[in-house]
C-alpha cells in the first residue's frame, strides 16, 4: 500500500505548515481517503467570519467538501467526523447544529464534539476533521 497527497485547489496551500491537506491510500477494499483538519480559511489564509462559530463552521466544511471532492468523494461519503470548538463558543450548539444540517441536510454522519481551549490560531472557533472516506478501486 502506498499513499498519496493531494494539494486541493480553492483551499489554503497546507505543504509549508508540513501536512497534506488529502492522502490517499489504496487497500485492498479500495481506497482511503483522509482530509486533514479544516478551519475557516479561504484560498487565500484568510479568516471567513471572525468571531461567528456558525459562519466558521460552514467555511470548515465547505472545504472539507472541496478536499474530498479532488478526489471523487463528497460530503455524503463522511460516516463521522470530529469537531475541535473552542472552550468559549462550546454553548453555541444552535448555530453549530445549523451550519452541519445545513451541509449534511438531514442525512447527518455521527459526530464528536471536543472542547478545547485553543486551536493552531487564537482567531479559529472550530475545526473539522472527517474520518477516513473509502472509495472502489476504480474510483
Amino acid at each position: 500500500m502506498s499513499r498519496t497527497t493531494v494539494a486541493p485547489e480553492g483551499i489554503f496551500e497546507s505543504r509549508p505548515f508540513g501536512v497534506a491537506q488529502v492522502t490517499v491510500v489504496r487497500t485492498p477494499f479500495g481506497r482511503s481517503v483522509h482530509v486533514a483538519g479544516q478551519v475557516a480559511w479561504d484560498a487565500d489564509g484568510k479568516l471567513v467570519g471572525p468571531g461567528d462559530v456558525g459562519r466558521q463552521l460552514e467555511k470548515s466544511l465547505e472545504n472539507v467538501a472541496t478536499a474530498l471532492g479532488t478526489v471523487g468523494a463528497s460530503l455524503d461519503q463522511v460516516g463521522a467526523f470530529t469537531l475541535y470548538i473552542k472552550q468559549s463558543h462550546m454553548k453555541e450548539g444552535k448555530a453549530i447544529a445549523s451550519a452541519l444540517k445545513a451541509a449534511f441536510g438531514e442525512n447527518l454522519p455521527c459526530s464528536t464534539w471536543i472542547g478545547v481551549s485553543g486551536l493552531a490560531r487564537e482567531e479559529f472557533l472550530v475545526e473539522v476533521e472527517p474520518s477516513v472516506v473509502f472509495l472502489p478501486p476504480s474510483a
